[in-house]
C-alpha cells in the first residue's frame, strides 16, 4: 500500500468494537443469474459527514454491465465479456465505447452492485424476532463477520477470475501484489475509485452491523476492516477447500488479530504493516508469490 494511502488512513489505535434496446439473446455463460442483481439505485454509503454519491452507472450502462457479468466465468473480465453483454442487452458492439475505463468499469459494477445488495441479503435492522435464528442477538463483531462472509460469498461465481483482475490491473506480480490488492485495483488512474469502493464497503458493513459511533475511531475502524476484507478476498482466490472453509478460518484469524493487536499498535499505518507481514507468512506457506 502506498505511503499516500497509509497517510490518509492514519489515526488513533482501535480495539475491535467489533435509448431502447434491440432484440436480446441469451447469455452463454455457466454463471448463475444471481450474479446479476436487480437492485434499487439507492444510497448505501452511510457517511455521516459527506453527501451520498449518485448512482455509479446509467440505465443503459447497467443493462450492458449486468449482462456482461454473465460472461465473466467463461471469458473473464475482458472486452469480449463486455461485447457479449452489449449484444445480450440489445445494444450494438460499439456501445461498449461508453465505458471510458473499459474492463475496470465491469469490475467496479460488480463491486458496487454487490455492496448495494448486502443490506438486503443480511438485514440486521429488522426486529430480532424477524431475523433467522442464527442471526439473532449477535454482537457487533459477530455481525461484522457475518456481513464479511456474505459479501465474500458473492464473489464465488467469479472467484476463479478474480485473481486475474488483481494481476491484470497491477504492474508488479510479486512483492507488490498484496499491497496493491489491498486497494483491489491498482492502475494509477483507478486508485481513487478502487480505494473509494473499498472504503464504502467497509462503511456499509459497519453501518449494517449497528455501529453508530461518530468519534475518531470512525476512520480507524473502517481502515482496519478494509485491510482485513481485502486480504481475505485475496486469500479466497487461492482457496480450494470445501465451501471456502479455509477462507472463513483466515477471516476469523484476521479479525482476532485486529482485537489482539489493537493495543499494541499506535495507528492504522502500523496495523497495516502488521497485517501485511502476517498475510505474507500465510502466502508463503501456500507457495504463493509475495517476496
Amino acid at each position: 500500500m502506498s505511503n499516500t494511502i497509509r497517510a490518509n488512513l492514519s489515526g488513533p489505535s482501535i480495539r475491535w468494537l467489533l435509448s431502447k434496446p434491440i432484440a436480446s439473446s441469451p447469455a452463454t455463460s455457466c454463471c448463475s443469474s444471481s450474479i446479476v442483481p436487480r437492485i434499487r439505485l439507492r444510497r448505501r454509503y452511510h457517511s455521516y459527514q459527506h453527501p451520498a454519491p449518485g448512482p455509479p452507472f446509467s440505465r443503459p450502462e447497467s443493462a450492458i454491465l449486468s449482462a456482461s457479468l454473465l460472461h465473466v466465468p467463461s471469458h473473464g473480465f475482458t472486452d469480449a465479456a463486455l461485447s457479449f453483454g452489449a449484444r445480450d442487452a440489445g445494444y450494438l458492439d460499439i456501445s461498449v465505447n461508453m465505458f471510458s475505463r473499459g474492463v475496470f468499469d465491469l469490475v467496479r459494477y460488480h463491486l458496487s452492485t454487490e455492496r448495494l445488495r448486502l443490506g438486503d441479503k443480511v438485514d440486521f435492522r429488522k426486529p430480532e424476532p424477524e431475523l433467522p435464528e442464527g442471526l439473532r442477538n449477535l454482537s457487533i463483531p459477530a455481525k461484522i463477520r457475518v456481513l464479511c462472509m456474505e459479501r465474500l460469498r458473492a464473489n464465488a461465481p467469479i472467484i476463479h477470475r478474480w485473481q486475474e483482475i488483481l494481476l491484470k490491473l497491477t504492474d508488479v506480480v510479486s512483492m507488490d501484489l498484496l499491497m496493491k490488492a489491498l486497494a483491489v485495483m491498482s492502475l494509477a488512474e483507478n486508485i481513487p475509485a478502487s480505494v473509494s469502493e473499498l472504503a464504502r464497503l467497509s462503511d456499509e458493513i459497519w453501518f449494517l452491523a449497528g455501529d453508530g459511533c461518530h468519534d475518531t475511531t470512525w476512520y480507524t475502524k473502517r481502515a482496519t476492516l478494509s485491510a482485513v476484507y481485502a486480504s481475505t478476498e485475496l486469500f479466497m482466490t487461492q482457496d480450494n477447500s470445501n465451501d471456502f472453509e479455509a477462507t472463513w478460518e483466515f477471516l476469523d484469524r484476521r479479525l482476532n488479530e485486529v482485537e489482539a493487536a489493537g493495543s499494541a499498535v499506535s495507528n492504522v499505518s502500523s496495523y497495516l504493516d502488521f497485517t501485511v507481514h502476517a498475510l505474507a507468512n500465510v502466502l508463503r506457506s501456500k507457495s504463493l508469490p509475495f517476496f
